[in-house]
Formats: C-alpha cells, sequence, structure tokens
C-alpha cells in the first residue's frame, strides 16, 4: 500500500445481506469535510431486502462522497474516501475523477466518428484540402449545405402542393388561378370549397356548378378519416401526461423477482377451509385481560400463529425446502414462522426465529416487535432470511381469502381472511357467528394433497374450538 493509499482510505459497498448485489443509497449523514469516527453511520442504503445504516470502518475527514443519493450501487464498488491523516498536507482535489471523465466527451470534437467508432486521423481530415482535384469539386460541394441548408427543404415542402391539379389531366394549369365563372366562384367560396382541389370537368378546363357540388358532397367522407386519427391521436397522447413511471429497485425489484421465481418454480396448489371461529375471538377478548400477558399485543394473529405452529409439530413434514441442487428434500426440525407485511418500501416477510419453543407471551412479543420493525424499515436482511413457513394476513384489508404465493424457498403459506359475522348453524340452530377463511398454499413437489389437507384441517380445528392448543400442543 503505498502512502497515498495508506492516507486515502476507500469504503466500499458491502453485501449487507446473503449474496446481494447492490444497494440504492437513500441518505448521507456526512458531507465532504466532516470528521468521521470509526463505527460512525455515514449513509443508509436500502437493499433488495431492507434499509440498512451503514458505518465506516476507520477515522478521519470525509474526502469524497462518490455518489449521491438515490443512486443505485454495485457491491464492492467505493462510495466514499477519507482522508486519515488530515494534517498531513494538502489534499488532491476530489473532483480530479469527474473532471477527467468530462474531458473525455470533448476529445470527440476533433474527431469524425466512423464504424469503428475511433473517428478519422486528424492527418487524413488535413489531406482532403491539398487535393484539389476540379472533377471531384461537385463532390465536396454537398459538404455545405448538408450541415445548415439540410433543413431548408423540409420548410419548403408545401411545393408540391402544385402539382396536385395534375390529377385533372391538363398539366399544371391547377398552380395558376383555377378557371371557373364568377358565379361558380361565389358558390363554391359559400360552401367552402377550394377550387383548386377540384378536377374541372367542363370544356377547357372549367369548373363547372356540377364540379362544386359534387366536391360539397365528398368533403365530409374525405375529413371524417381525418378527424377520427386526429381524435385517436389525442387519445393516445392524453394517458402519458397522466401516467408515473417508477424504476424497478430496491424491495419492489426483490419481491418481484422473488414471486415470479416461486410462481414458475414450485407447482402451488391452494386449499381452503371455511370456520367458525367464535371461540377464539372470546379467547383473545380474555387473554387481553390476562396479567401474564401484559405489555404485549394480543389479537386474533398471534393465535392463528399459535394454531399453525401446533399442526406443524403434529405433522412435521410440512416444514421442509426442495433442494434442487443436491435433488434432495430438506426436513427441518425448527420453525423460523414468516410473517408478510406490507411497509411504504413494499411487501417484506421477516421471520420469528424458532418460533415453535417459544410460550405464548413470548410470540406474541416477538410477533409485535416483528410488525413494528418492519413499519418502521428498519427490518435487517437477517430477520427476513431462513424463513420456513408464512402467514399473510389479508383480513386487515377486509379481504376474505386469497391465493397465497410461496415465499422462495419454503413449502406452505397460510392465508388468514378476514373474521365477519355471519349465519352459521351452531348446535342444530342457525345463529350469528364469527366466521373466517383460511387458505394453504403448498409446494406440490414435496406436500401431497393430503398432507396438506391434514395441516389445514388441524388448524381449523384449533381456531374452532381454541382449547387443543393445550390438548395437542
Amino acid at each position: 500500500m503505498t502512502a497515498v493509499e495508506q492516507r486515502f482510505r476507500e469504503f466500499k459497498m458491502p453485501d449487507v445481506g446473503e449474496g446481494l448485489t447492490e444497494a440504492e443509497i437513500l441518505k448521507w449523514f456526512v458531507a465532504p469535510g466532516d470528521t468521521v469516527s470509526d463505527g460512525q453511520v455515514v449513509c443508509e442504503v436500502e437493499t433488495a431486502k431492507a434499509a440498512v445504516e451503514l458505518p465506516i470502518p476507520f477515522d478521519g475527514v470525509v474526502h469524497e462522497l462518490r455518489f449521491g443519493e438515490g443512486t443505485t450501487v454495485d457491491v464492492g464498488t467505493v462510495i466514499i474516501s477519507v482522508d486519515t491523516q488530515p494534517g498531513a498536507g494538502d489534499a488532491p482535489a476530489p473532483t480530479a475523477a469527474p473532471a477527467a471523465s468530462a474531458a473525455e466527451p470533448a476529445e470527440p470534437e476533433g474527431r469524425q466518428a466512423n464504424l469503428v467508432g475511433y473517428g478519422a486521423a486528424p492527418a487524413s481530415t488535413k489531406r482532403r484540402p491539398r487535393k484539389p482535384v476540379p472533377g471531384q469539386q461537385p463532390r465536396t460541394a454537398p459538404a455545405t449545405p448538408a450541415a445548415a441548408p439540410a433543413p431548408a427543404p423540409r420548410a419548403q415542402a408545401p411545393a408540391p402542393a402544385p402539382v396536385e391539379p395534375e390529377l385533372n389531366g391538363h398539366g399544371r394549369i391547377g398552380a395558376a388561378r383555377p378557371l371557373a365563372k364568377p358565379p361558380v366562384r361565389k358558390l363554391a367560396k359559400d360552401l367552402g370549397i377550394d377550387l383548386a382541389s377540384i378536377t374541372p370537368t367542363g370544356p377547357d378546363g372549367i369548373i363547372t356548378r356540377e364540379d362544386v357540388h359534387a366536391a360539397a358532397q365528398a368533403v365530409p367522407a374525405a375529413e371524417a378519416p381525418t378527424a377520427i386519427p386526429a381524435a385517436a391521436e389525442a387519445e393516445a397522447v392524453a394517458p402519458g401526461a397522466r401516467e408515473r413511471r417508477v424504476p424497478i429497485k430496491g424491495v419492489r425489484k426483490a419481491t418481484a423477482q422473488a414471486m415470479v421465481s416461486s410462481a414458475f418454480t414450485a407447482p402451488h396448489v391452494t386449499e381452503f377451509v371455511t370456520v367458525d371461529v367464535t371461540r377464539t375471538m372470546k379467547l383473545v377478548a380474555d387473554l387481553k385481560q390476562d396479567p401474564d400477558m401484559a405489555g404485549v399485543r394480543v389479537n386474533p394473529l398471534l393465535l392463528v400463529a399459535r394454531a399453525l405452529l401446533v399442526a406443524i409439530k403434529r405433522n412435521p413434514d410440512i416444514n421442509a425446502s426442495w433442494d434442487e441442487a443436491n435433488q434432495e428434500i430438506v426436513y427441518k426440525d425448527y420453525v423460523n414462522l414468516g410473517i408478510a407485511a406490507a411497509t411504504p418500501r413494499g411487501l417484506i416477510v421477516p421471520n420469528i426465529k424458532d418460533a415453535g419453543a417459544k410460550t405464548l407471551p413470548e410470540l406474541a412479543s416477538a410477533l409485535g416487535e416483528l410488525v413494528a420493525t418492519a413499519r418502521d424499515g428498519k427490518t435487517s436482511p437477517a430477520a427476513m432470511s431462513g424463513g420456513t413457513v408464512t402467514i399473510t394476513n389479508v383480513g386487515v384489508f377486509g379481504v376474505d381469502t386469497g391465493t397465497p404465493i410461496l415465499n422462495p424457498g419454503e413449502s406452505a403459506i397460510l392465508a388468514f381472511g378476514a373474521v365477519k359475522l355471519q349465519p352459521w348453524v351452531h348446535k342444530g340452530e342457525v345463529k350469528p357467528r364469527q366466521v373466517t377463511t383460511l387458505a394453504l398454499s403448498f409446494d406440490h413437489r414435496l406436500v401431497d394433497g393430503e398432507l396438506g389437507s391434514r395441516v389445514l384441517a388441524d388448524v381449523a380445528a384449533i381456531l374452532e374450538r381454541p382449547k387443543r392448543l393445550i390438548t395437542w400442543g
């Protein structure tokens, strides 16, 4: 390492996730000339998974910020340089590199572009004036009008208009004043007909009254086609002014790639069940008053999560993944329970590690922390890695159910629909009961219909009679 390299340390975009290739700089917390210390956060970046703050690993004075906010930078690219010996003398201007790149476009001005992109050599451009061959002067003459007068022919484009009267077979008579008697001229004026556009049928090319009337009848038919394209053109342009184009990047880009990969890799099967959850909703109300649940959020999603964990314990083979590279099914003895969360940056799926080993209060606390962190945009990439099974709570939007797409690498995802008061047969009578619909999507490569059905039936049975959390758990 040279003395300059020892003095000016460069900090590269790190891989803050698992195999991420790029990140967008959301915000700089420092500027050139600011003093920074080891471990100080200098910027916030958004990866394909989350927003992450980056600390600088050395002390010094910020010398240069290589990229502005909103720029997507590849992992391994230098984003900031720091002068670790600010008192060692004048530092080189940080704008030296941009100046060099800015000078490059000026170089081609002295060259002429050709097919290979290097331009003609300066000597070749100087040799042409030294060959005054009289016969070749017409070849060099067009070079002058090609630069400036080229637009002139476009400006004189209406010149072909006088040629139109040739349609009547009388040569360029139309270029002069059309032949017509004064009454015929007045008739054409009253009808808004241009005499120059009429093909005369009278002797010696004279336009008759019949010619004018015939032209007047043809005008609506001729104008109609032009009016329709004009309206169509206006309609085609209008939507563009009412559209917004947003670059596909960050969480949205990662979500799109993951969903496409999952949908076209794992054969999805979705099963549905409608269940009476009145007893579960009563239990939620009771738990909110339980001293052991004080300080944590209790909601129906908590009991749905617990019900799914119990169902997985009873049917552990559903907690698996497909290893295409090694042609193996990986069965997992732990459950990292993913919770789909809608955030300002898009959909993310953080997961609760070892959710199956947690007590109900611990699960409630972890669930509340996970949701709060996701809404604040502070979810770490590690929190979104290693999930095994996911729950998506579409019921919060008033939606009954859906056909959820698997999170890549997982075998199942449960959709929890809205809980609504509906007529239900209970103990032989139709009564208003709180009812919801559950949907379970699973990877049919490793989950057979029987296994998927048993898991969904167990979840429904627990929510119908939540005391099974004790007897089955």
